[in-house]
């Protein structure tokens, strides 16, 4: 549907986008939100738990690229559940923990910015689909253009232009320039006198958006603070955007956006009220399930595998469903039930569906249906369940180092060093016929110098999970030789996979993990020296609301430290890699 003028203009597009993610400017490369007036609105007054979160500094203004669940999450609520996303972006690197970090770290590769090109296409496709009249389907673009052309043969100015100032506020998250408003109804025209179909013309608008910087980098544009003089904070439309990823990992909606028009965000009350609104919305949901998922690694699913000799009963659909009854009990407990964050290690609560009952042993469900594993049961907490367990094994055994290893690193932000070079496995990967379990095997490491200071953080605790294979599967055995699950974390001793829940809900490093987390996922990056004293107010906070992450969400957004800015000084210049046009080619 793309015309020779469309790739020229893609080409421009394209090299200013990776020279702006180059950069990691603060404001976006060619659209600008209008300028609006500072808010001289004096404070309100706040709760006793979030007293101590006034004049925190915030974080640098960064520039991050949209994951790819924020990009389809956007385009579901711009156009609808029914248009498929489709895969525009790699994978993001992990960095202090999350995803989300990552994206405040960009390159892309021709190929890549290639494929993001043929995905908006394909998206564009959709929307101005003609519909199909065997199934009756009405035409997609029939609801979602609003209105209808004088001739469908024939280029519109007026209707293209209604539908580029409405989506096109959506999509960059404020409202366009004029200027912009007519650049893209003259592409219309082109595309449509050119094709002889006004959709036609509408389809390049849309291409042009959806892989326009300015729509898939999220900026951190600022102004003055009036209340700090010297200071600088988001403006309103940075703030809506990191409010609403934040919040619902996804663009602002209209009300959000009209919030941010008015320069209501920029006072206490009015931001309260949007973050009230926010908060009772049922996208809600998205927002936790977004965050925990990223938390807990769970995109490492779709690169786990299980030999099928050994576990024959994982399929496809059963690690889809493992990842979903975490995620389902989760929003059960922090959302639902407004529960302590620490009891989901504690709690016999969750949901089962039909693939997860074989591993679970027990009878078979009609669907999705609440759960409860009875008092004398060895399943507790998230950490005996199956996307834990099986996660955090081999395709054909289970692993105590490296199930120990994810609960420091996910769940207590505890780093673990990699083992060393050269480092024999062999003990084991083909051990001694007379080493039966785990705990024997590890002996070996635990005892050699070399490899013993790692698994003496790592193997106490995951060895108390030993009681369940590399599927999730509860065992009394291995090999024909009882298991012993004792262990301990950090100095508390244990016998019980409830002892271990029970010991990790009561660490302190638990809830702080939560919190660093949170803030680096609520403010777009990792971690720096300036965020201590904002983790340190909301990690007290945390603790005397009785560690409702809700409320730690709702006292986030809320914080000082949220929409305020800081300088930082500026990476020294790099070269190497560079095209004469300042774009980054791999």
């Amino acid at each position: 549907m793309s015309v020779t003028f469309y790739h020229t203009r893609l080409g421009k597009i394209l090299r200013s986008g990776a020279a702006c993610v180059l950069a990691l400017g603060l404001l976006s490369c060619s659209e600008k939100a209008p300028e609006q007036k500072a808010a001289q609105t004096a404070p309100a007054a706040k709760s006793a738990s979030n007293a101590a979160l006034t004049g925190l500094k915030g974080a640098p203004a960064r520039v991050r690229r949209l994951t790819p669940e924020q990009y389809a999450n956007t385009l579901h609520y711009v156009f609808g559940d029914d248009i498929s996303a489709g895969q525009p972006f790699a994978p993001l690197a992990r960095t202090d923990g999350l995803l989300a970090s990552g994206a405040a770290s960009i390159s892309m590769t021709v190929g890549e910015l290639q494929q993001l090109q043929r995905n908006a296409s394909s998206v564009a496709v959709q929307i101005i689909d003609k519909g199909n009249a065997e199934t009756r389907l009405a035409p997609r673009r029939d609801y979602l253009i609003p209105c209808k052309p004088a001739n469908v043969a024939a280029a519109d100015d007026a209707c293209a232009a209604k539908f580029v100032k409405q989506t096109g506020r959506l999509l960059y998250r404020h409202p366009l320039s004029e200027a912009t408003i007519s650049k893209f109804v003259a592409d219309a025209h082109r595309g449509a006198s050119d094709l002889k179909d006004f959709y036609a013309g509408i389809g390049v608008v849309i291409e042009g958006m959806l892989i326009d910087p300015n729509v898939l980098l999220v900026a951190d544009t600022t102004e003055p603070d009036p209340q700090r003089p010297g200071q600088k904070r988001l403006d309103s439309y940075a703030l809506a955007s990191r409010l609403s990823f934040f919040l619902w990992d996804a663009a602002p909606d209209d009300a959000l956006l009209q919030a941010a028009e008015k320069g209501e965000l920029q006072t206490p009350k009015g931001r309260a009220r949007a973050i009230e609104m926010m908060m009772a919305s049922p996208r809600l949901e998205a927002g936790v399930r977004a965050f925990f998922d990223d938390m807990f690694g769970f995109e490492d699913f779709a690169i786990t595998t299980k030999d099928a000799t050994v576990y024959p009963m994982i399929t496809g659909q059963t690690m889809i469903d493992a990842r979903e009854q975490t995620l389902r009990t989760i929003v059960d407990l922090l959302v639902t039930q407004k529960g302590d964050y620490r009891d989901l290690y504690t709690t016999r609560h969750t949901f089962m569906s039909p693939y997860l009952a074989p591993i679970y042993q027990v009878r078979p469900t009609m669907g999705w249906v609440p759960f409860d594993f009875p008092a004398d049961s060895p399943r507790v907490g998230l950490l005996s369940q199956v996307s834990f367990l099986a996660l955090h094994s081999h395709p054909a055994r289970s692993s105590a180092t490296k199930r120990g290893k994810a609960l420091r690193e996910l769940l207590l932000c505890q780093p673990v060093p990699p083992p060393p070079p050269n480092v024999d496995f062999s003990a084991v990967e083909n051990p001694d016929a007379r080493l039966k379990t785990a705990r024997a095997r590890l002996e070996v490491h635990r005892t050699n110098p070399v490899c013993a200071g790692c698994h003496k953080i790592t193997d106490p605790m995951g060895l108390a999970l030993e009681n369940f294979d590399g599927a999730g599967r509860y065992r009394d055995t291995e090999k024909g030789e009882k298991v012993d699950i004792s262990g301990s974390l950090d100095g508390t001793n244990f016998n019980t996979v409830e002892g271990l829940g029970k010991a990790l809900h009561d660490h302190p490093a638990l809830p702080s993990c939560l919190v660093k987390r949170m803030y680096s996922y609520g403010t777009g990056g990792p971690l720096s020296t300036s965020d201590n004293s904002a983790v340190t107010a909301l990690t007290g906070a945390f603790a005397q609301d009785g560690y409702r992450v809700p409320d730690l969400m709702r006292m986030i957004a809320s914080s000082d430290a949220f929409t305020e800015v800081v300088d930082l000084p500026p990476p020294p210049a790099r070269t190497a890699g560079l095209t004469p046009t300042g774009v980054a080619v791999k």
